[in-house]
């Protein structure tokens, strides 16, 4: 599966585009933006870009209200369809928000059942009671995501309903010719849904990608050969932010063991979760940290982890934003153009030393060298083994251990590195070491 050695790079098209916030009506086209961004990305190195909801939607694009059609704050269907050619002649593949677990009150069949009641020939697309009221004063109850009624939950179990879905990734692959889907709450979705996804999509192209939206749990319950291809790791992106934050370099090292150890019980060894330090759910990265002098750190252990790196857009040069309650938008800003620094090139370093190992995309996992303020771990594939080393320190630091001997090549500083037992590690610094 490709997308197991690539870096994906995530945008929220409706603020990225700066689009009005509640849907006016007006058609512009607005996400022809992502045209001057194709060069940029291809540069970076990534390979794949995460777009969060297009579609025709109320608000927010969560509240879709058909499926078939770019939200006119961002354009046309062909205006879309021009960015995606534009994205994939520059090797970058497309990724969307699949939003299948509910739609907007706007949306077409919901405002059948509206005008209609019970005589709508959908009113078993949702789960509604005639007999009851909501918030909006329908005269009928129906169930909203997690009790938000503008977020009207879709009926799963209806044949007619996972019909018209399909139908629609149908028509993405027709027409924009997407590589996978972003699957939103995935923990919610009826796995019978997923399942028949799946089939389905491997039929239009053998290599589609599915990631799940998932939170906590264990994920191998939707991660698997039936259903997804990978989820969100919301555990280590916990853990990456907490252990730079606490000097406490022990918990990301207990959720990767965890996770892909060779031990027994490690959970996820062998899958390919998806990996982050921050989204458009999240405070960015350069906010939370305490120590800004830990943000190329944080890239440095995201980008040498298992998984499949995701960078939110604008995070890779720090910008900041905040979570605010009731209100996401902090996150999800306008940037008129790129805005790269010396910690886009790092991350453009590391993501370059990333995609020419085949240990760091898919090899084993196994602690070394554990500190408070340090972590040594290896990654190891066939004949390739690659030492990520990190001092999260403001002072230098010697770290001993059996397996650091011999000669390695730095791959980032392209420095020859002779180990005898020890490892000579400055402040503030990652190091990827290629055993020769």
């Amino acid at each position: 599966m490709w997308a197991y050695n690539g870096v994906f790079y995530q945008i929220y098209p409706i603020g990225f585009c700066g689009a009005p916030v509640h849907n006016d009506g007006e058609c512009v086209s607005r996400i022809r933006k992502l045209l001057d961004w194709s060069e940029y990305l291809g540069n970076l190195g990534v390979d794949s870009i995460l777009l969060n909801p297009i579609f025709e939607s109320d608000n927010h694009g969560y509240d879709t209200r058909d499926f078939k059609q770019i939200d006119c704050r961002l354009g046309t269907n062909e205006d879309f369809a021009e960015v995606c050619k534009s994205l994939h002649e520059h090797g970058v593949k497309i990724v969307l928000d699949g939003v299948f677990n509910h739609v907007g009150r706007g949306f077409w069949a919901f405002k059948d059942v509206q005008e209609k009641r019970r005589e709508s020939p959908y009113k078993d697309w949702f789960h509604i009671n005639f007999d009851g009221n909501n918030a909006y004063n329908d005269g009928f109850w129906y169930e909203g995501w997690e009790g938000h009624f503008e977020l009207v939950k879709l009926n799963l179990q209806n044949p007619a309903v996972v019909d018209h879905l399909l139908e629609c990734v149908k028509f993405w692959v027709d027409t924009f010719d997407i590589d996978g889907l972003r699957l939103d709450v995935a923990y919610c979705l009826d796995r019978n849904f997923m399942k028949r996804l799946r089939s389905y999509v491997q039929e239009l192209k053998e290599d589609f990608v599915l990631i799940g939206e998932v939170l906590f749990g264990d994920y191998n319950l939707i991660v698997n050969d039936a259903m997804l291809h990978s989820c969100t790791n919301y555990e280590c992106y916990k853990g990456i932010y907490s252990s730079f934050n606490s000097m406490n370099l022990f918990e990301i090292a207990h959720s990767l063991h965890r996770q892909f150890g060779a031990d027994q019980w490690c959970i996820y060894r062998g899958k390919h979760l998806m990996t982050f330090v921050d989204n458009h759910d999240v405070t960015r990265l350069a906010s939370i940290l305490t120590n800004k002098k830990h943000i190329p750190l944080a890239y440095g252990l995201l980008l040498g982890m298992p998984g499949i790196p995701c960078l939110y857009y604008g995070s890779e040069w720090g910008e900041t934003g905040e979570k605010a309650p009731d209100n996401d938008y902090a996150l999800r800003p306008c940037f008129e153009e790129p805005a790269p620094n010396e910690l886009t090139d790092y991350i453009r370093q590391l993501i370059e030393v990333r995609q020419k190992s085949d240990a760091i995309c898919n090899g084993s996992y196994r602690n070394v060298v554990i500190q408070n303020h340090q972590l040594i771990f290896e990654r190891c594939s066939g004949k390739e083994r690659v030492m990520v080393a990190i001092n999260a320190s403001d002072t230098p630091y010697t770290a001993r251990h059996q397996d650091l001997r011999g000669e390695a090549s730095d791959l980032l500083s392209g420095e020859d590195v002779v180990m005898d037992g020890q490892l000579e590690l400055a402040a503030y610094s990652v190091q990827y070491l290629k055993m020769l």
